[in-house]
């Protein structure tokens, strides 16, 4: 990854890998990851109550919001990968850890806060015996009608240190074990990218499940912000509960990892041999 990508095609890459893995498999696994119930317990209760249907929660949102942060995260990433390479156009591991920490902030402020605030909502108010939002445009703008245009923002600052944590583990990951190999068959570039997602859950789950406490329907009447958030679930649940959804999660970002630069990797060397 040591010349510089056209941030057009990096754009487009990163917005068709983004939309390449989610609808199908990580929707159910989403609703999954944020509850506090064992993850059979949940599913079994959700196909009993709301049917299939109910897996897809918040599904649209989701797509929408994946398919535009994955875009962002590649192009920032690009952008402050080049800013830092050294004079050969190479890139350091520390360099690359900074690169992603900074594209995983991006990412955050323009497409995953918002994008995920709106699809926790959703999944919440899907649950009510009387839901009160029809759908993805109908939700996004009852909230903002409801709470302001920042209350699409809720959980901004946890979202900021998950997404900075993620990029940078991520990136990192997949950009140290490729330099081992610049041309890499496709099997290999998925099985890095599955090994980057791996190491990605364990380091940022904390984050996560205090982002989902954040943004749920609760929120604002139960914690005062992210600070407090973390620190009712540290002595009223106990440490172990950061780590809650750990599994789904787990397997939703391996896959993810694996599909996601795989086809960014394969997109871009079609567009560029065109």
């Amino acid at each position: 990854m040591s010349k510089k990508e056209n941030p057009v095609h990096s754009l487009i890459a990163g917005t068709t890998a983004g939309t390449s893995f989610r609808p199908r498999y990580v929707c159910p696994l989403c609703d999954i990851s944020r509850q506090r119930e064992p993850p059979l317990t949940i599913v079994s209760t959700t196909l009993r109550e709301k049917g299939i249907t109910g897996l897809y929660s918040g599904c649209s949102a989701l797509v929408v919001g994946n398919s535009v942060k994955a875009g962002v995260r590649f192009v920032s990433y690009n952008h402050f990968k080049s800013m830092l390479a050294d004079a050969e156009g190479k890139v350091s591991a520390p360099r690359s850890l900074v690169a992603g920490l900074g594209a995983g902030m991006v990412e955050a402020v323009i497409a995953v806060t918002p994008s995920e605030t709106i699809k926790t909502k959703l999944i919440d108010d899907a649950k009510r015996p009387n839901p009160q939002y029809r759908g993805l445009v109908h939700g996004t703008m009852s909230i903002i009608r409801q709470e302001g245009f920042l209350g699409i923002y809720r959980g901004l600052f946890p979202v900021m240190m998950r997404q900075g944590a993620n990029s940078a583990v991520r990136f990192t990951t997949y950009s140290t074990l490729k330099q081992f190999r610049q041309q890499l068959p496709t099997g290999i570039t998925f099985a890095i990218g599955a090994i980057a997602g791996l190491v990605t859950v364990y380091t940022t789950q904390p984050l996560d499940v205090i982002k989902t406490r954040m943004q749920s329907l609760s929120a604002r009447q139960q914690y005062r912000n992210s600070f407090h958030c973390g620190y009712r679930i540290l002595t009223e649940e106990g440490l172990l509960r950061f780590w809650t959804g750990t599994t789904p999660r787990l397997a939703r970002l391996i896959m993810s990892g694996g599909i996601v630069f795989t086809v960014y990797e394969n997109v871009m060397k079609l567009i560029e041999t065109e």
